[in-house]
């Protein structure tokens, strides 16, 4: 199942920025402040030593609330990495990055993965021109992406976020205006910084 509870508690556990609030909110500004304090009345007290297993396990966890996944999507998506010849974990990254839904959100287009993931789920996104309604579709080089309709750049939360906020865009994506496309091969460079890729290929490889 993909995780619903209280954001701001899985992120301030992992001590990493996961994305998963929208920046300049006050959520957001509250989380930052508590981030390396583990949640829970007793904090850090009651932290234990971790073993090997419960490393690997809980960067696989991060992955899946990092990108808003099931543990059955990623399964399927290791899968289909472990079957190609080369580094699995940079395949793994190539084929989480090229979800519509994360290029949607690296694009700007959204604050988050989630508010993609519900833009694309309602329609709201046309790829080359036409609707697609798939959070999962896999992006092709070329690919063009857009909002669907004047109305969805216009949505409240989208707006203002847009307004304030200035996105840094990866170097396998170009935007011009509200048109963005995948001009390149995603690469790992931006999950490694959040995610121990060698850990998840680990768990999955025992």
């Amino acid at each position: 199942m993909r995780y619903t509870g209280p954001k701001n508690r899985i992120s301030r556990r992992e001590q990493v920025d996961l994305g998963l609030k929208t920046p300049g909110s006050k959520s957001h500004a509250n989380l930052l402040k508590k981030l390396n304090i583990p949640p829970g009345q007793h904090g850090a007290k009651r932290r234990r030593k971790e073993s090997d297993h419960s490393k690997q396990l809980r960067e696989k966890q991060k992955i899946q609330y990092l990108f808003g996944i099931t543990e059955k999507q990623l399964k399927k998506y290791f899968d289909k990495a472990s079957r190609k010849k080369g580094n699995t974990g940079v395949h793994l990254s190539e084929l989480l990055e090229r979800r519509l839904d994360n290029v949607v959100y690296r694009l700007g287009l959204t604050p988050t993965r989630a508010a993609a993931r519900q833009l694309v789920n309602h329609g709201n996104v046309h790829v080359n021109g036409k609707t697609l309604s798939i959070p999962s579709y896999s992006v092709k080089t070329d690919t063009v992406v857009t909002y669907g309709s004047k109305a969805a750049k216009e949505i409240p939360y989208i707006q203002e976020f847009r307004e304030q906020n200035t996105v840094v865009i990866p170097e396998w994506l170009t935007l011009k205006k509200e048109s963005g496309t995948m001009i390149g091969i995603p690469d790992n460079s931006i999950i490694e910084q959040q995610i121990n890729l060698r850990l998840v290929i680990e768990f999955y490889s025992r």
